[in-house]
């Protein structure tokens, strides 16, 4: 659905099923008492915005993932990632073969994010070879580029050195890019703790289960700074090039950082993909004035994974109650249990809604207006 047909949401019939929805989504209620679930609640709320998850990776096909985002009114943005440390992730032609069967059988409610082997870049005719394949992927449909945290972070060149993003060898790709009109989705660097352990930071479990990520253990790995002015500078490099920083941008323990690189690069901005913990721990008027201030900038996203064939129900539960959780964070003023801590709902106003749940999606990866978004 386009921007003129989102504002018939301004009806004032619409208005109040969706006031009457996230008042009964603050409630709480369960379905034993006959009344429908918190689930429940958030979906019959959050349908009416159309809502896009614009961090997502499926490559799953099944009648039951299709019904869930029919239910949901979801659309979301399926991002391929070639990880040559992950166990679970498939080689690119694999990923890419597995969603675009899902994206068919999403019947309109996905779309696909690219992306390109890093590995190759010291092959000869690597970037004409990644601009020819990116070129048929966005023929095909794609209407974005993921880049992921290997790049900075593992990548080395010939010469033993870390291959950050700003590579000259990787800037006619980028430039590409930009004159498709598609836009980059970028995962540069990790959570502090990734450098600086801490038995206590959010993310210290991952860690653990993913130890290859844990750059204190990486003699010579470079800073968490180094990483992300590689970022910046990519930004400062392709000023016609959108980024959409995944994962607030790799900023996520303090929203005045993530203001600061929003006001500086007009081409930035940055989806929540789990990094929602991370906002919620934060003072809550901090957070609620810099959603409201830069409410053109931030995109919803969960960053769910569903990787393999099996059963699927487990994998949508999931998925669902990350949508209600967050849904009640952002859209109620409740005081509720939230990823271990309490913490109170930012209550953030019907407009701010719509642009962090579609709005923005549509307009920082502008493909999603032809890709299924009724």
């Amino acid at each position: 659905m386009g921007k003129a047909n989102v504002r018939k949401i301004h009806s004032q019939q619409s208005r109040t099923l969706l006031c009457f929805a996230i008042v009964a989504a603050s409630i709480g209620v369960s379905s034993s008492a006959g009344r429908p679930t918190a689930t429940q609640q958030a979906r019959q709320a959050l349908a009416p915005l159309h809502p896009i998850d614009a961090h997502a990776h499926v490559f799953q096909s099944d009648p039951a993932l299709t019904r869930m985002l029919e239910q949901w009114n979801l659309h979301i943005v399926d991002i391929l990632v070639v990880d040559d440390k992950g166990l679970t992730r498939r080689p690119l032609d694999q990923q890419r073969a597995a969603a675009l069967a899902f994206i068919h059988s999403a019947r309109g409610h996905a779309s696909l994010c690219t992306t390109f082997d890093p590995f190759l870049l010291s092959q000869p005719d690597f970037t004409k070879t990644t601009i020819d394949q990116l070129n048929q992927d966005f023929a095909n449909g794609a209407i974005a580029v993921k880049v992921w945290k290997n790049i900075g972070m593992e990548l080395k060149d010939g010469h033993g050195n870390y291959v950050m993003v700003d590579d000259p060898r990787l800037r006619p790709i980028f430039q590409d890019i930009a004159v498709h009109n598609k836009t980059l989705i970028a995962h540069q660097a990790e959570p502090e703790v990734a450098w600086k352990p801490d038995s206590k930071a959010l993310d210290t479990s991952y860690y653990a289960e993913h130890p290859e990520w844990d750059m204190s253990k990486v003699p010579g790995a470079p800073s968490k700074a180094a990483v992300l002015a590689s970022r910046d500078q990519l930004l400062a490099q392709n000023p016609r090039l959108r980024v959409v920083g995944a994962h607030l941008g790799s900023m996520e323990s303090d929203v005045d950082l993530v203001a600061e690189r929003l006001d500086r690069y007009p081409n930035f901005a940055v989806d929540t993909a789990a990094r929602v913990p991370h906002l919620t721990i934060q003072p809550r008027p901090k957070v609620r004035a810099f959603l409201i201030k830069y409410q053109d900038r931030v995109l919803y996203g969960t960053d769910t994974d569903i990787m393999r064939k099996g059963d699927v129900n487990p994998s949508i539960a999931d998925w669902q109650k990350q949508l209600a959780e967050d849904w009640r964070y952002f859209a109620t003023a409740d005081t509720f249990n939230y990823d271990g801590h309490m913490i109170q709902g930012l209550q953030l106003p019907l407009p701010v809604l719509r642009k962090l749940y579609h709005d923005n999606a549509v307009h920082w990866i502008p493909g999603l207006a032809n890709g299924g978004v009724r």
